[in-house]
């Protein structure tokens, strides 16, 4: 059983030694370990960092894409390496390593696929009130459009199985949270979450500026990520709405038109908005019926990439490692089960 623990890294000279020494080197159930940074367009030798302290391999962007593509092309990276458990935690050393043996835990027992760190949020005493409330209200909205029982739907620490790996495909480039979650629970993967502590804050967060920027962006991605995944139940209860606003004022029209005839009843805006109304209805209805064939043409595009992400991993297996653009392994060897202490 081989473990890749995978860092997303941005300018963290300074902080990646820490997290590396942390990370466990033996784990129950685990036959060997390797950590694998992935080097976001780094401007401070994070990737030069990373092979003085011993990282089996650096996967390296040539400049800043973003947090979730660095996520995907991580998983994407692990995959092609082998790995049967990847786990991804932040480089700024805010989860202990201790506890990525509870997330390896209901995967090695087979009773998850992916598992989410719960930082139990209102426990953290640099978390203001506004955004632990924000952190329960987004996590709620989550559990709703995924249909899982997420706690903590923005934890980046997180461990997911060879399966779920190969089926999560992040479209956006803001964050990997919200919408891997959306889409397991989409895939029918099994999800759990497991309770974590946190180390102590070392730096403010970089991926927003301010919370309304992070609220925004999260709602826009949690938005999209619905109604790429249930764009008739999205766009469908958009329609039915407009439908039926626009037959209330068609009926307000009407109603106004019998009780005066013949006289001149006016009111003709209620028909002309309620027209355009009924109009739109249709129109947005249309969508979901496009929506709906670009799902089924994106589930069949997955499949085949998720067959291709197979493929890569039977070739690791066979030490026929296919190529992986930016990466380079380093001269560390794997930590093996035998070292344990």
């Amino acid at each position: 059983m081989k473990l890749i623990i995978q860092i997303p890294c941005l300018n963290e000279r300074e902080h990646l030694p820490a997290t590396f020494a942390d990370l466990p080197r033996a784990l129950p159930g685990i036959d060997s370990i390797e950590v694998l940074v992935i080097d976001d367009g780094s401007t401070d030798d994070t990737a030069a960092v990373a092979e003085q302290i011993g990282v089996h391999h650096v996967l390296r962007f040539p400049g800043h894409r973003g947090l979730a593509v660095a996520f995907q092309a991580g998983v994407d990276a692990c995959l092609a390496l082998g790995a049967d458990i990847i786990v991804n935690t932040d480089a700024d050393n805010q989860y202990p390593g201790a506890d990525i043996a509870r997330l390896c835990a209901p995967i090695l027992a087979g009773r998850a696929d992916l598992v989410v760190g719960d930082r139990q949020t209102d426990t953290i005493p640099h978390f203001g009130p506004l955004k632990r409330l924000l952190q329960r209200w987004g996590s709620r909205v989550v559990r709703r459009a995924s249909g899982t029982a997420v706690r903590d739907s923005t934890s980046g620490f997180r461990a997911m199985n060879r399966r779920a790996a190969a089926a999560l495909f992040v479209h956006n480039r803001f964050t990997y949270t919200l919408e891997s979650i959306i889409q397991a629970g989409a895939a029918g993967l099994t999800i759990v979450d497991v309770a974590i502590t946190t180390n102590p804050e070392l730096r403010r967060s970089r991926l927003f500026r301010s919370m309304g920027s992070y609220v925004r962006r999260n709602g826009a991605v949690i938005v999209r990520s619905y109604g790429m995944y249930w764009p008739v139940q999205t766009f469908g209860v958009i329609a039915l709405l407009l439908l039926a606003f626009g037959l209330a004022l068609g009926g307000r029209f009407t109603y106004f038109y019998l009780s005066r005839w013949p006289e001149e009843s006016g009111h003709t805006e209620s028909l002309l908005v309620g027209v355009g109304a009924v109009v739109l209805a249709f129109l947005v209805a249309l969508m979901a019926f496009l929506g709906d064939l670009s799902a089924a043409n994106r589930r069949l595009t997955e499949q085949v990439l998720t067959q291709v992400r197979g493929l890569s991993a039977a070739l690791a297996a066979q030490q026929i490692a296919p190529a992986i653009a930016g990466h380079r392994r380093t001269a560390a060897a794997p930590w093996r089960s035998e070292e344990r202490t």
